[in-house]
């Protein structure tokens, strides 16, 4: 005896055995052969980039120096007024937003 689920009972039912080998009707489709890849602008091989193709200066070095410079300046002001300017924002809302609410 052949089986298949059944989406009407949520249970499995008896059945044929084509209809339990190809549920719903469906049918093994023939095989046809892929069409040809094409590609709308040429590929470069991943053997032909090179590390600094994409990677660009690394900048680590220079941070990390200007970062641990002993000048007296909290780190979080190192890099001047942007860094001001972020700051006391933050503050006034975090010390003004309260007092709106």
């Amino acid at each position: 005896m052949y089986y298949k689920f059944s989406g009407f009972t949520q249970k499995l039912t008896g059945t044929w055995a084509s209809d339990a080998y190809s549920p719903q009707g469906l049918r093994p489709v023939v095989s046809t052969e892929a069409p040809p890849i094409i590609f709308a602008t040429p590929t470069k091989l991943s053997s032909d980039f090179t590390a600094y193709d994409y990677a660009g200066k690394n900048k680590v070095p220079e941070l990390q120096k200007f970062f641990q410079k002993s000048d007296g300046v909290p780190i979080h002001l190192k890099r001047g007024l942007p860094d001001q300017m972020l700051y006391r924002t933050t503050m006034a809302l975090t010390l003004g937003g309260p007092s709106t609410a």
